[in-house]
């Protein structure tokens, strides 16, 4: 059985700033398993730009963002295998992998760094009715076919669901020659970035119907169109509301899952809300020694704050493997409430704990002209007015460890969204 100090499970921009982090924080002995045939996860096929800005101060499109990293991989040479998937990973960090040339192999960890990233919610978990023809992409695939193999999935387009990627797809198939009919999203609101809807939708003219949703597919070979309707508070079609499009292709953008199946298997605890690991302020998971950072641990919006977690992920498994584990003298409880859907990380150490902690969450519903506040305990320490916060979009607050000191007696910390 090989040993490594580190291994990171994910060659994405979440695995490569891991690998970077953890080098550059004394630890040589590591190794990236990538399924894949190189490098850079999903942003390869990410032509667009809009990446970058705040990590390298300059817009970049995915594949030179993720170049970004991939050479500072190489000139560290940080070792790491291609076309390699895992298959098992045990509590003892055992990893069981397998690929063409090695056969099946383990590999003994010191520490662990999951960093797989996240699917697509699939049309099954959609429960669309209708025939199951040609034509029913989820958005991602069809950004791959476009984007890096070259093909056009189809020239009248519907598309299902507001993310992100499904209102680039808007735009990616209008520029190819497409012409995208309408955007629909069950939720009263967009589940993409506000810029994303105005320079992918409105700039093209592309109609956004929220409270939509796709009652029908026709067409047994191949899609031939498809109908609309307009969905009660409760979720359900309105009779009445039905509108139908002619058109030969559906994508589907319908929400990102974190890719977790490798994390059950190590037993590592996940949150119910994110589907992601439940982590401290180290990013460590229930699992001593094994680490989460990316879209596994979270659907981020910017591939930046991907990076920034990651490299703090690196951070913190290199202190992990070096000093071995501490155990926490007190862990305080991060408490979601009052329209805050969840925190990454769960929980703070005060003492172990880095100067300041970035803690992110989302929204459960559209706020307009309220505050994000933070309690310690009962006493109020952050109320930040915030124009508009919506579910789309990530947002954030900051634990200082010398303010934290000087409440030694709390138990709880509490992150919540109130009015004016």
């Amino acid at each position: 059985m090989q040993s490594y100090d580190l291994v990171i499970i994910g060659g994405g921009p979440a695995g490569l700033a891991a690998a970077v982090s953890a080098r550059d924080n004394g630890i040589e002995s590591i190794l990236i398993i990538e399924r894949d045939h190189e490098l850079g996860g999903i942003l390869n096929q990410c032509i667009h730009n809009g990446f970058g800005l705040h990590t390298f101060k300059e817009e970049l499109t995915g594949p030179e963002y993720a170049q970004r990293f991939i050479d500072q991989v190489k000139e560290r040479n940080i070792e790491y295998k291609l076309n390699t998937m895992v298959m098992d990973i045990s509590d003892k960090k055992v990893v069981t992998a397998m690929n063409r040339t090695d056969g099946m192999f383990e590999i003994q960890a010191k520490a662990v760094i999951l960093a797989m990233g996240c699917r697509e919610r699939s049309r099954g978990a959609l429960n669309i009715p209708g025939y199951r023809p040609a034509g029913i992409f989820s958005a991602g695939t069809a950004q791959r076919l476009v984007n890096i193999e070259g093909y056009m999935p189809g020239k009248k387009v519907v598309i299902l669901g507001s993310g992100d990627i499904g209102l680039i797809m808007a735009r990616r198939m209008t520029l190819e020659g497409a012409e995208v009919k309408v955007v629909a999203e069950l939720m009263p609101y967009s589940g993409g970035l506000k810029r994303n809807i105005v320079q992918c939708l409105d700039d093209f003219g592309i109609p956004l119907k929220l409270s939509h949703t796709v009652v029908d597919i026709e067409g047994k070979e191949r899609v031939e169109g498809i109908t609309i309707a307009e969905v009660g508070p409760d979720m359900k079609p309105i009779p009445g509301t039905e509108e139908h499009y002619e058109c030969d292709t559906l994508l589907l953008s319908c929400g990102l899952l974190p890719e977790n199946e490798l994390s059950k298997t190590a037993g590592v605890s996940l949150s119910p809300i994110t589907s992601g690991p439940v982590v401290n302020d180290s990013l460590e998971t229930s699992v001593e020694g094994i680490f989460a950072c990316g879209n596994v641990l979270h659907v981020h919006d910017l591939v930046d704050f991907v990076s920034e977690e990651a490299k703090n992920a690196g951070i913190n498994a290199a202190k992990y493997i070096k000093e071995g584990k501490k155990v926490a003298e007190k862990e305080i409880k991060i408490n979601p409430t009052g329209g805050v859907r969840y925190t990454v990380p769960v929980s703070i150490r005060p003492k172990e704990m880095d100067d300041s902690v970035t803690v992110r969450f989302r929204v459960g519903q559209v706020f307009k002209n309220s505050y994000v506040a933070m309690y310690y305990g009962d006493t109020q320490v952050l109320k930040r007015k915030k124009q508009i916060m919506a579910p789309g979009e990530m947002e954030q607050v900051i634990i200082k460890k010398e303010e934290l000191n000087n409440y030694p007696d709390i138990s709880e910390i509490t992150v919540k969204i109130e009015a004016e």
